[in-house]
């Protein structure tokens, strides 16, 4: 068996059959079932997405799961033209757009929080991220009381989004095959049926996140999802809200690249 990945959830080996073991972090079965069931119900898209074809304990009692293996060559080292590369990861995000949920998306729990209907949920969940990260983001975002309240305020009059969402849309989860999208990998973190704009403003951000260039990429990938539709204010609430969500979810002390992140987010 070969370790061939490890994110933040789990390790991925390759079985060499066609098929890959993860071994999971903090999940149990019952907690990698919601997401089964959701890449199960999945539409017909124009690339390859998991499968999960077994599921089962460890000796530790946390899940271990069996998935097809999705082959290609991750976006960020496919070496591609830059508007090249910006043509597919849009691509991306337009197919998943058109992408219906059903049952199973909705019934997918969001870090672990039922998302009953998608603006007021959303809502809910930076409520409860604001109250984990509330005495760094109060230290470090001038305001952050009102911007919290405007937020929530905002979040709350947005209906039930009509999309199917990855919700971590990023270079290294999309696999390429020369010029074509390939497969697009590591669904779960913030899969659920919502707002399709909400992954763009995502998106946009996560094409490049930390270099000199990050700024003007994250700027014309924004002004081509507008051109596309999406309503650019509602991408500006989006980014913020997940930066609440997010900014001490890999280090509960604040102390990571992706806490800074998440307060440029705040305070641009």
């Amino acid at each position: 068996m070969e370790l061939i990945g490890q994110g933040m959830e789990g390790a991925v080996y390759d079985l060499g059959d066609g098929t890959v073991r993860k071994v999971w972090f903090d999940r149990r079965p019952e907690d990698v079932r919601p997401l089964k069931a959701f890449l199960d119900a999945l539409p017909e898209l124009p690339f390859r997405t998991p499968r999960i074809r077994e599921i089962s304990a460890g000796e530790d009692g946390l899940a271990v799961s069996v998935e097809d293996k999705l082959t290609g060559v991750p976006l960020s080292e496919a070496g591609l033209p830059e508007e090249v590369a910006l043509d597919a990861f849009v691509s991306v995000v337009e197919a998943l757009r058109e992408a219906r949920p059903g049952p199973a998306h909705q019934a997918m729990p969001v870090l672990g929080q039922p998302f009953w209907s998608w603006g007021e949920s959303l809502a809910g969940l930076v409520r409860r991220r604001a109250h984990a990260s509330g005495v760094y983001l109060q230290r470090d975002v001038a305001g952050f009381p009102e911007l919290l309240r405007n937020m929530l305020d905002g979040l709350a009059q947005i209906g039930d989004g009509l999309s199917v969402v990855h919700g971590d849309i990023c270079p290294p989860n999309v696999l390429m095959d020369g010029q074509r999208v390939a497969a697009v990998l590591d669904w779960g973190f913030l899969s659920t049926a919502g707002d399709s704009t909400f992954e763009a403003s995502l998106a946009a951000g996560f094409f490049d996140m930390y270099s000199p260039d990050a700024r003007r990429l994250d700027d014309l990938l924004t002004a081509r999802f507008e051109e596309l539709g999406h309503d650019r204010e509602r991408m500006r609430l989006y980014r913020r809200a997940y930066a609440v969500i997010t900014a001490t979810i890999y280090d509960e002390n604040a102390g990571d690249g992706h806490y800074t992140w998440c307060i440029n987010q705040l305070t641009r």
